[in-house]
């Protein structure tokens, strides 16, 4: 079979494997559409965190079953599925607690592991969800929809709240999408024109142009009438967008970060203790969130498909990724067809 492997910064390729052979408690998957995350940009680009090299991307994807045992999930060959790609150590406190998400030895497929971006990949059947009949597209959304979902879960976002989300990338959007399911007035800033023309299709209260910290004040102060947002949601993974978000949030407001950076903050820390801020962390997601969230976009609650922006083959994955890295404002969620 073929798989995509990022051999260092900027060196991606085809490459030949085995296909892979499934273990007791394995269901044998084909890969049907995956999705290029920030993520896996990042790790082309080299400034993820926590990637090491080489390593096949990918951890949002739909696929069919192939071949799988006996289960208790009613798992069975010809499904299209999705799958939790997070896997975690069942040891360490943060599980011993039910935290599985965010496990202290987590090892997130395409980061820690390899990824999904290969023609067949196994999965153990309790990471596995049925799409219930959600089109393959739309099911590759689900695991990147389920990051900004949680991140708004953890901010507990209530109906007639104001919040504002910094970054309109995919998880920026779907983080809106996600505060307006909840009942939210959302606004959505960026940097990029482009980016925030694409974000307004989602049907958020307002977009803003992120051209200075004084510009985004000023909205910030028209909008809020000086008041500040409820919630704020940090979803580039800069120590800039964090200081809007600190910046932004009302007193006593919720600051969610997201976004996942190398670089260190270095901001006025005070400013948490004067707002009396609460400063949400928000890693990865849990099962619930991904059957949550197959039933939304089932439901015709969340129109994600909208936020595919580019469909290339899977043989074309070293074009896709140099085309993502060159003009990343033109793009949303780009998405590799295993079909």
């Amino acid at each position: 079979m073929k798989a995509i492997r990022i051999n260092a910064p900027g060196e991606v390729e085809l490459i030949d494997m085995e296909r892979p052979v499934p273990q007791k408690g394995e269901a044998l998957l084909k890969l049907l559409y995956g999705g290029i995350c920030g993520g896996d940009l990042n790790t082309y680009r080299g400034t993820l965190a926590y990637v090491s090299y080489p390593r096949i991307p990918g951890h949002e994807f739909s696929a069919e079953i192939v071949e799988v045992g006996e289960n208790e999930y009613g798992l069975k060959a010809g499904m299209i599925v999705t799958a939790n790609p997070y896997f975690n150590c069942g040891k360490c406190y943060s599980c011993r607690r039910g935290l599985v998400n965010c496990c202290a030895g987590n090892e997130t497929m395409g980061v820690q592991r390899e990824g999904a971006f290969a023609q067949y990949i196994t999965m153990p059947v309790e990471r596995i969800y049925d799409g219930n009949g959600l089109d393959p597209k739309l099911l590759a959304l689900v695991e990147p929809f389920c990051i900004s979902y949680h991140g708004v879960k953890r901010a507990a976002v209530k109906r007639g709240e104001k919040v504002l989300v910094v970054g309109a990338g995919t998880i920026g959007v779907f983080a809106a999408v996600a505060a307006k399911a909840a009942g939210a007035q959302v606004y959505i800033s960026d940097v990029s024109e482009d980016k925030l023309e694409y974000a307004r299709n989602f049907g958020v209260d307002g977009a803003i142009l992120n051209e200075s910290p004084e510009a985004l004040d000023r909205a910030v102060n028209d909008i809020t009438d000086g008041d500040g947002f409820d919630v704020t949601i940090e979803a580039v993974g800069l120590p800039d967008t964090f200081q809007n978000c600190i910046d932004s949030a009302c007193f006593g407001g919720r600051v969610v970060q997201i976004g996942i950076g190398k670089k260190n903050a270095d901001f006025n820390f005070t400013m948490i203790q004067k707002k009396e801020l609460n400063i949400l962390g928000s890693r990865n997601a849990f099962k619930d969130d991904f059957i949550e969230l197959i039933e939304l976009i089932r439901s015709g609650n969340a129109d994600v498909g909208k936020a595919i922006t580019d469909i290339y083959k899977f043989e074309d994955a070293v074009q896709a990724f140099e085309d993502f890295k060159s003009h990343p404002g033109k793009s949303l969620k780009v998405m590799l067809d295993f079909t």
